[in-house]
């Protein structure tokens, strides 16, 4: 964990006080752009971490995904229950707990966010600076920093294996991170239209109409 740390700081580091050297800055674009190009669709299982500021173990979730370019994803957590699904236009959050359904229109929720840009729906050129992150747990890092500061991250660190993405972690404007492992990957294939389509149950309160 403490490595894992000291290299989230090496990475702001480099988003405040300066870039490694050009060439591996291009390097580490290239293989995020080659990641996300070879990513049309892709099932996975996930386990997600947050930790405080302080690097304090804050809470755990796991679950499922589904994603599908352009702009497809659907997000099943266990224990909390929540699903959360994008069909290119419209995103629902239900909470079965809450018995609470929330939707809003992509460009008021996501445009901008890291879910865009690995349902392809943000330019990674155009959004981000991207920087080397050198290797950690057998992964290669970079780091993308998004050029707007009207985000509610600081940066993002993508770990590759080869091409494929087995690793993101995101840290907030609060320092708070966030740690998302892929496990039991399948890329590019064939998911049902129908899970990108959300229908509220019956007896649920609806916010917002996504209009």
């Amino acid at each position: 964990m403490r490595k894992l740390l000291i290299l989230c700081g090496l990475g702001l580091a480099l988003s405040v006080v300066g870039a490694p050297a050009r060439a591996d800055d291009a390097d580490a674009l290239r293989r995020v752009e080659q990641g996300l190009a070879a990513l049309a669709s892709v099932k996975a299982e996930f386990t997600q971490e947050i930790a405080t500021r302080e690097g304090v173990p804050a809470e755990r979730a796991t679950g499922t995904l589904w994603l599908r370019k352009p702009g497809h994803f659907r997000w099943e957590y266990r224990k909390p229950a929540q699903t959360l699904i994008c069909d290119g236009e419209h995103f629902w959050l239900y909470d079965p707990e809450l018995s609470q359904v929330t939707v809003r229109r992509i460009k008021e929720s996501l445009s901008e966010t890291p879910a865009m840009l690995l349902a392809g729906e943000l330019s990674l050129r155009e959004g981000f600076e991207v920087h080397e992150g050198g290797t950690l747990d057998g992964l290669v890092w970079s780091v993308l920093v998004p050029k707007t500061r009207d985000t509610d991250f600081r940066e993002v660190r993508i770990g590759l294996a080869g091409s494929a993405i087995r690793r993101l972690e995101f840290v907030d404007k609060l320092n708070q991170r966030t740690r998302l492992d892929l496990s039991h990957v399948e890329r590019n294939v064939v998911i049902p239209e129908s899970l990108f389509h959300f229908v509220a149950p019956a007896g649920v309160d609806v916010i917002g109409n996504g209009r």
